[in-house]
């Protein structure tokens, strides 16, 4: 995975949260939004202690792909709160409008002095939904993310462009779940370096081209991201996919809806996660003989 020291960083004023069609139009012109106020450090991190007290309790739990902690919004209620933050979805409307699905979340943890990396891709190409400006990522830092520990990188205005092709590697360092890399050529110095402080975020277009490269830093990354979908949008590959209604109304029906989970890893909350995991993976992995 390369390694990029160019300075390009997202050195603008913080975004306050608010529904607004101008926060929308900026959006899908750029095809990210950042850096935006959603907590205070001090929030962040009482989210961050929660986080790792709950990690202890995990034991041989499968979370997720990878040693993934996938859906976490449906085992802790504390991540479930944060889907639920009312700045956040505040944001969320402006851009995909006033009803709103959480259709996946994840941790997106880089251990100290690691190898592991984010290759070049698009989120869009393999999670099997049929609307691409139906669909925003939301990316909260929980800590000082930089350079140095692994931010994130976007390749802005590229999800104007059409879906690249994308080759499977399946490498054990890349946290995506088939090693997945987008096969196109882009000059390093175009590239937005996403630092953030705690408790701020960033949103991005599922066909925007982003990546991270390793943590070279000495303390953890920590980075919540969540997906939101509006209800009309549909999953076109798995057999069956699972939602949770935050805001507004489910018109539609395309997806099971779940609940918020009662308390911290429950035996229901536990197999609402195994079943999501695994249906879920036909269109994370359709096309492979691995899952």
């Amino acid at each position: 995975m390369p390694e990029y020291t160019h300075t390009k960083t997202c050195d603008r004023p913080s975004i306050k949260p608010a529904v607004s069609k101008d926060l929308g139009k900026q959006f899908f012109d750029d095809g990210y939004l950042l850096p935006v106020d959603i907590y205070s450090p001090e929030e962040a991190q009482a989210f961050r202690d929660e986080l790792e007290d709950l990690e202890t309790r995990l034991g041989d739990i499968k979370t997720g792909n990878k040693n993934q902690l996938n859906y976490p919004h449906l085992l802790f209620r504390f991540a479930n709160q944060i889907c639920h933050n009312q700045k956040l979805l505040d944001v969320v409307e402006s851009i995909i409008g006033p009803d709103i699905l959480v259709w996946n979340s994840t941790f997106f943890i880089k251990e100290p002095q690691t190898e592991t990396y984010v290759s070049w891709h698009q989120d869009m190409k393999y999670w099997g939904l049929n609307d691409t400006d139906g669909q925003v990522s939301a990316w909260i830092a929980l800590n000082p993310v930089s350079q140095a520990n692994g931010c994130m990188q976007f390749l802005p205005k590229t999800h104007l462009g059409e879906m690249v092709d994308h080759n499977d590697t399946f490498s054990e360092d890349n946290f995506l779940t088939r090693g997945q890399e987008a096969e196109f050529d882009y000059n390093p110095d175009d590239i937005l370096h996403v630092e953030l402080d705690p408790g701020q975020a960033s949103f991005h277009h599922g066909k925007l081209l982003h990546a991270s490269p390793p943590n070279r830093s000495d303390d953890r990354r920590i980075g919540y991201a969540i997906q939101f979908i509006a209800p009309h949008v549909e999953q076109a590959v798995a057999s069956k996919d699972f939602a949770m209604l935050v805001r507004g109304e489910d018109k539609y029906g395309n997806f099971e809806l779940l609940e918020a989970p009662t308390d911290d890893l429950t035996e229901q909350a536990l197999a609402n996660h195994a079943r999501v995991l695994n249906y879920q993976n036909e269109a994370m992995y359709e096309g492979t003989d691995k899952r």
